[in-house]
Order: C-alpha cells, then structure tokens, then sequence
C-alpha cells in the first residue's frame, strides 16, 4: 500500500533564489514548474536529484513562524501510495481521518492527515 516517501515540501521566503541554490549548487534538475490557482498557493516547483524529489512552493506573503501551514520553511513528507481511497479506508480503520481531502490535482489524487504529534503528511496518488 505505502511505497515511499515520494517528495519533500518546502516554503521558502525567496523562490527563485531558492530554485537556483537547489539546481546550479546542489545539482538538482528542474522537473516541473507550474503556476497554481489555489490560494495561498501560487506557483510549484518539483526539482529532481536521482529519485528524489523536492517541491518548491511560492505562497503569497509567506509567515516566518513555523506552525503556520504556510510558513517558510519545512512543510511535510509525502508518502506515495497506490490507491488513495483503500489507503483513506485503512486508515479510518485506525482511527486516523484526512484533515484535507482527498483532492484530485491533474494526474494525481492528495490528501492530508497528521502524525501523533500534528504534523503534516501528504498521501500521493500519481
């Protein structure tokens, strides 16, 4: 059902200087990059080093303060699953609800739940 952690999340307070620290020194590629209608959600940006993925998200007037959702800085992990809907079905078995979505986002299918202690984690359906 789980297969891996599909990608990392990340807020940063300048985007594009972000992009090109992550790509021109550190090496990784830029995958995709699309501009987003959800607010506070503007812009992505999936950038590649081997298998791994980071997402780059620009959000309008990002917070400094770390439990804002939208904050700057570390987001979530993403865990990919197979099948969104046995996966929400096993996890309401226990005891554990989305706290966002499921939604589906083109190709893919997201939603949210939290760990004990709150934080995010991202189910993935590609």
């Amino acid at each position: 059902m789980f297969k891996r952690i599909d990608h990392v999340e990340i807020i940063p307070r300048d985007f594009e200087q972000s992009i090109s620290f992550y790509t021109e020194t550190l090496g990784f590629t830029m995958k995709q990059r699309m501009t987003v209608s959800a607010p506070p959600l503007e812009e992505i940006a999936y950038l590649a080093l081997g298998d791994t993925v980071l997402e780059l998200m620009r959000v309008k007037d990002p917070t400094l303060s770390a439990p804002e959702p939208w904050s700057t800085g570390y987001r979530m992990m993403a865990l990919e699953v197979g099948d969104m809907d046995l996966a929400l079905l096993y996890l309401a078995g226990k005891g554990i609800e989305p706290t966002w979505g499921p939604v589906t986002l083109g190709p893919s299918k997201k939603a949210e739940i939290h760990d004990p202690d709150g934080l995010p984690i991202e189910l993935r359906q590609w």
